[in-house]
């Protein structure tokens, strides 16, 4: 496996366990998962319903921490920081887009995405979050509320906020499982655009074959390993 000090390797997992408790006692959903992702890859996890997707993504996106094993993102332990250590390496390296578009509702499309921006301190958050909405279509949608857009404009807000940051990583879990065939089917070639033209690594959670042939390499699990 590629070494963490390989600077091409972005994310990477080895020996992750995570445990909870259950009322049967305690349950294992990941089991002893090596992983490594490298610079501007595509990653897709498929598997059955229950098998550790949106576990393993959010340890490697340190939103949950392992019962063992470790996680390293841009050579940074997340594994070894404390909650607010984790959010901060997030904030500055990590990008998220999920099944429901977590948009704030009393927010325009403008502001949602400006809002990691002016988070970070940055003085051009206007014009740089202007510019990744019209990168993605929604150039006259800027005032407009997430209640008076659609499914699929919405999750391209969402697409634009998690960009905008120019992350080193996006995680995407189920990002079309709200969409209609045709609307998941734009929001998918929008993630695969912006990945090749932002070198961001794309690491999604899908159940969609097609989508999941798309990446450069699909990782199955079965009952939170991962099956080689």
């Amino acid at each position: 496996m590629t070494s963490r000090m390989d600077r091409k390797t972005v994310l990477e997992a080895r020996s992750l366990h995570k445990e909870v408790s259950s009322p049967e006692g305690r349950l294992t959903i990941l089991n002893d998962v090596d992983l490594a992702v490298g610079e501007g890859e595509t990653v897709a996890i498929v598997g059955a319903s229950g098998a550790g997707k949106s576990t393993l993504l959010a340890l490697l996106a340190g939103l949950d921490e392992p019962t063992k094993g470790a996680v390293w993102l841009e050579g940074i332990e997340l594994s070894a920081l404390d909650e607010d250590g984790r959010a901060a390496e997030r904030a500055k390296h990590v990008g998220f887009v999920f099944q429901s578009f977590h948009l704030i509702p009393s927010l325009t499309a403008l502001e949602n995405v400006m809002l990691p921006l002016e988070l970070a301190g940055r003085a051009d958050a206007r014009a740089a979050a202007r510019e990744v909405l019209t990168q993605v279509g929604l150039a006259e949608r800027l005032g407009h509320y997430p209640r008076q857009l659609s499914g699929g404009e919405q999750q391209r807000v969402a697409i634009a906020r998690a960009f905008v940051t120019r992350p080193a990583v996006l995680f995407a879990d189920e990002p079309t499982g709200n969409l209609d065939t045709t609307t998941g089917a734009r929001v998918i070639e929008l993630l695969f655009e912006l990945n090749q033209a932002t070198g961001t690594t794309l690491v999604l959670v899908t159940h969609d074959r097609e989508i999941a042939e798309r990446c450069d390499r699909v990782i199955r699990m079965d009952a939170g390993r991962l099956v080689h």
